[in-house]
């Protein structure tokens, strides 16, 4: 039967209390039973004045609706503000009464200009909260997941200027440059004296967010974005994380965060990560650590009709390589970069049967280079085929696939409204502390008994 309601209670006066209205199983009451936040006012008690000045927004307050923000994925602070207004549970997590007036949504930036701007607050809060689900036994960080996502920039793509700038550094170059001049030195070549001029490249430089790196996927995607560097465990807690521009190569990065994870959470066992980590430097990073490298396959890049360079074999004994016709390509140079180059004698190729199939050089010399470091690369390729490695590289997809699949589809983190390197990086720790949170709510959440 059709109804029609013709009452209205808008007006209706009734005694309840604002607790009665929040559910037993909201998500504010998980995360109250979960943690107590009265641990950020040692974090912040140095930005504030104990005795002088007019009296503050509580700082737990101010962090609270952050929080409200990347736990609901609300897109500004100026909707979270509209959102607390009217939402019981926002209220009840901020111990905001029903007609109680909520901070203006200026207030967040403006402390954080003042206070929170320049510090490591945001840092600190995240492993204050990874700590708490690892003393619940919650964090298995025997594996770490290692990937990066793009985080679209508030930027014009078609707005920037182009610069020449000085080539990073990376940061194991000095070791390498070393081995390099040993190894030229073992196969009676004269050491490279240093570079004289620094190495430079263009980039282009976004006028609106100069931080942030123009990020080429494809013809159809390019963009000013940023990249969220980030590892997890086993069971998706976010163990670390560091932002950079779009830019900056994962494997650049790599160095950086692992050691992160080491000092925060302690050395894993195994660390996870897919093609684009795969690298010499990576690969010794690891094994010079005894971690297990779990890195994936990688097809060669040579052209269809080809002989690849597997089927070229390398004779550690005498430092050569022997061709699919058994001729061997001697030992030439090793070039700045840390490759040896191996070279087949020309008269001996240009009658050979398989020549259309090893190389189109037009004197008949075949050329192979070999990495100093490629003994770690084989030995990453070796571990690759154990039923161990396998099993581990099958979780990324339910790791840190689905940390950065979460976050983008509930946490706002498929774009940002912030800009700067600095705010970046406070939004990734904050949504990364957030996902954390909300699961370790869930997993440790008891439904209260009734009275």
């Amino acid at each position: 039967m059709l109804s029609k309601r013709t009452d209205n209670n808008r007006n209706q006066l009734e005694m309840v209390a604002l607790d009665q209205l929040v559910p037993e199983d909201h998500l504010v009451r998980k995360i109250e039973q979960a943690i107590d936040f009265d641990f950020i006012y040692d974090l912040v008690k140095d930005t504030y004045c104990l005795d002088n000045g007019r009296p503050s927004i509580d700082p737990v307050v101010l962090i609270k609706m952050v929080f409200v923000q990347y736990l609901f994925g609300i897109r500004s602070m100026r909707q979270t503000i509209k959102e607390i207004e009217t939402n019981v549970a926002y209220r009840w997590f901020l111990g905001y009464g029903f007609t109680e007036k909520i901070p203006h949504f200026s207030t967040f930036g403006k402390n954080y200009v003042r206070r929170f701007q320049g510090t490591d607050l945001f840092e600190q809060i995240f492993y204050r909260i990874l700590k708490e689900a690892m003393n619940k036994g919650l964090v298995d960080a025997s594996v770490a997941f290692i990937d990066s996502t793009h985080v679209k920039a508030s930027a014009n793509k078609k707005k920037f200027d182009k610069k020449i700038v000085r080539a990073e550094t990376k940061s194991y170059q000095a070791q390498l440059e070393l081995e390099i001049n040993q190894d030229r030195e073992n196969h009676g070549k004269k050491p490279f004296p240093p570079k004289e001029n620094e190495e430079t490249k263009e980039i282009k430089v976004s006028t609106t967010d100069p931080d942030s790196g123009y990020y080429v996927k494809d013809e159809r995607e390019k963009m000013f974005a940023y990249s969220f560097h980030t590892a997890c465990d086993a069971k998706g807690f976010v163990l670390a994380t560091k932002v950079t521009g779009a830019n900056i190569h994962d494997s650049q990065v790599f160095g950086q965060l692992l050691e992160q994870v080491i000092e925060k959470v302690g050395k894993p066992t195994a660390v996870a990560v897919d093609a684009g980590y795969k690298t010499p430097a990576n690969a010794k990073s690891l094994l010079d650590k005894e971690i297990r490298p779990v890195m994936p396959y990688t097809r060669p890049r040579t052209k269809d009709g080809f002989f690849k360079k597997y089927e070229y074999v390398y004779d550690e004994h005498y430092d050569c390589y022997i061709c699919p016709n058994n001729q061997t390509l001697e030992y030439r140079t090793t070039t700045r970069e840390g490759y040896r180059q191996y070279a087949s004698k020309p008269e001996i190729c240009k009658t050979c049967p398989f020549l259309e199939k090893c190389t189109q050089s037009k004197d008949h010399t075949k050329f192979i280079h070999r990495h100093i470091w490629e003994h770690y690369v084989e030995e990453v390729d070796h571990l690759r085929h154990t039923d161990i490695n396998r099993n581990i590289y099958d979780k990324r997809k339910e790791t840190i696939e689905r940390v950065f699949a979460d976050g983008k589809e509930k946490h706002g983190m498929r774009w940002t409204t912030l800009r700067g390197l600095e705010k970046l990086s406070m939004q990734a720790m904050l949504t990364f502390a957030a996902m954390n949170l909300k699961k370790m709510a869930n997993w440790t959440w008891k439904r209260p008994c009734p009275a």
